[in-house]
């Protein structure tokens, strides 16, 4: 009681802003946070809490995106071809409810991402590499007897997964948060599934945001959670942690919508770290301010690009819905030369000084620059408004540019990066063709995640951060015929089907990157999105913490920074 009579006054305290103690680290966010189950944990808000309380059986080492380590496991051997993981796992590791670990809590956790697998959590992945293309309600083959078989504990204690195929990606892939080991007694007892077959089927895709593990979670990470309301949680040093202790005590998560509130809490050191607002803001109020640590170029992970979609299923973005200078049809962006029109049209170099302060790197595929897989050797487009006007006259037999065209295209409401990426491209294509007509308009982001994903957006601005550090992340997700973001682009391409496949089914790394570097290639010949130039990362924070992961030789952009790495002074 004493602890938590302390811990109140801290929360409090810091709540009305007051000086933060050396014990407490102060986080302010924008966002909420819409889950603490690891179960569907698809976020980085929720990783950043997650990653605290919980543990994966592996983890990144150091700054390695390619190199992996143990963490709850201590180690693991890969036979069969591939197609047998066997993992020796950690002793004496004891959940925050006191429970002591065991083998039979890692084969509920991976059973229980199976059965609940949606497309809204990050274990769509994980069941890719037991040949499952969805959970039970989508896929036949995935009954209780498949999935209690792809996952076992065997007479020594150790964890077993059987593939039906080597997945080259399947160890980068445990790794993720949402990987992240819970304890099955204690989920069985507060209403969770059983981890049994008598009631696999009520929890089948069922949606954990709000679950009672959420609401109570349980891990075996350096921090257990105290408590939260709407706007702040508490977190303090677990004492029964099986690694090393943390040196801050008490960390508190607030919730802070307004920018300038948060940098005023920074610069007074009321708040040790808190979410920015894009780079050109902060360089001019916080870059060089007293008492912050300021880290630039960092390696970005994300990559992102215009949609041009091939099928657009809304009538409302095509207005006369015919090639008749009032509108376009459905299929406008099937014919290459439109692609390749509209990739000319868009200035790279523009976006990078106007939007990105010349901090940006143009991107030859997309993937990210510091992946494997990645070919800086791969054509790229550039402004040419000679080249774009040359297919926009061959585009549909000519009829693009003797009848013109309009369509409206919606971006983010409220965010100027997008919102100036559209208009570099309306404002370069108008200038082609008096006929060729853009509409732009704001949505809400929300709004326009749930048509694309529906097909129903023209052109539209997506980007892609990783789940694991593997090339078929990005690859798949943007290339392959059914990747995530297939219905968005409707981007069909056999060829470079065949190549995916290909590289999703062999452990040579050099083969991969050579396939890689062909569907990079093929990509380009098609024209298959605009590829935005990749934002370099930076960090800042308040001077008074210090540790592992702030600095850019302890950076690693695919985990949440780690608490019990840092110090406060």
């Amino acid at each position: 009681m004493k602890k938590l009579s302390i811990l109140s006054l801290v929360l409090a305290a810091s709540t009305a802003f007051a000086a933060s103690p050396a014990d407490t680290l102060v986080i302010q966010s924008s966002s909420d946070i819409p889950t603490m189950d690891p179960g569907v944990t698809y976020d980085t808000a929720s990783s950043s809490l997650v990653d605290n309380m919980y543990e994966t059986l592996l983890t990144y080492k150091g700054a390695s995106l390619t190199q992996l380590e143990p963490r709850l496991a201590t180690g693991w051997k890969i036979t069969n071809g591939g197609k047998t993981v066997t993992f020796d796992l950690r002793k004496g590791v004891k959940f925050h409810s006191g429970a002591t670990m065991t083998c039979a809590d890692a084969e509920y956790t991976f059973e229980r991402n199976l059965v609940t697998n949606s497309a809204e959590s990050g274990n769509w992945f994980l069941a890719e590499s037991f040949g499952f293309s969805g959970n039970a309600n989508d896929d036949k083959k995935v009954t209780w007897s498949a999935i209690d078989k792809a996952v076992e504990c065997n007479n020594a204690g150790q964890l077993v997964f059987t593939l039906p195929k080597a997945d080259p990606a399947f160890l980068a892939k445990l790794a993720y948060t949402g990987q992240a080991i819970v304890e099955k007694k204690y989920s069985a007892s507060i209403g969770e599934w059983s981890g049994t077959e008598k009631d696999w089927k009520a929890w089948v895709a069922k949606d954990l945001t709000g679950s009672n593990l959420s609401k109570k979670p349980n891990g075996t990470g350096p921090y257990r959670w105290v408590r939260n309301d709407a706007n702040t949680y508490l977190f303090t040093a677990f004492d029964g942690y099986w690694g090393k202790k943390p040196s801050i005590k008490n960390v508190i998560r607030q919730k802070v919508p307004e920018l300038a509130t948060r940098q005023q809490a920074l610069l007074r050191g009321d708040a040790d770290i808190i979410d920015g607002g894009g780079r050109a803001v902060d360089e001019a109020q916080i870059k060089g301010k007293p008492g912050v640590t300021w880290v630039d170029d960092l390696p970005n992970t994300s990559a992102g690009a215009i949609f041009m979609n091939q099928n657009i299923k809304a009538s409302n973005l095509l207005g006369s819905g015919k090639l008749d200078g009032k509108g376009i049809p459905a299929n406008f962006f099937s014919d290459v030369n439109v692609r390749r029109a509209f990739s000319y049209s868009f200035n790279y170099g523009q976006y990078i000084t106007d939007v990105q302060k010349g901090k940006g790197v143009q991107l030859t595929m997309l993937l990210p620059t510091i992946f494997p897989g990645y070919d800086a050797k791969v054509k790229k487009y550039t402004y040419n408004k000679a080249q774009a006007t040359a297919y926009f006259k061959r585009a549909w037999n000519g009829n693009v540019w003797k009848n013109g065209f309009t369509l409206t295209a919606n971006y983010r409401a409220n965010s100027v990066p997008a919102q100036t990426a559209m208009e570099i491209l309306k404002r370069n294509v108008e200038a082609i063709n008096p006929k060729f007509k853009i509409n732009l308009q704001p949505k809400q982001w929300s709004e326009m995640l749930a048509s694309s994903k529906k097909g129903e957006e023209a052109l539209i601005n997506l980007a892609w951060a990783p789940d694991y550090a593997d090339p078929d992340n990005f690859i798949t997700t943007f290339y392959a015929s059914d990747g995530f973001y297939s219905p968005r682009s409707n981007f069909k391409d056999a060829q470079i089907d065949k190549w995916n496949n290909q590289a999703r089914s062999t452990v040579n790394t050099a083969e991969r990157n050579r396939l890689y570097s062909l569907i990079g290639n093929r990509a380009y010949e098609q024209a298959a999105y605009i590829l935005m130039p990749a934002a370099v990362s930076y960090n800042f924070y308040s001077s008074r913490v210090t540790g592992s992961g702030l600095t850019k030789a302890t950076y690693n952009p695919m985990t949440s920074l780690e608490w019990a790495g840092l110090t406060k002074k």
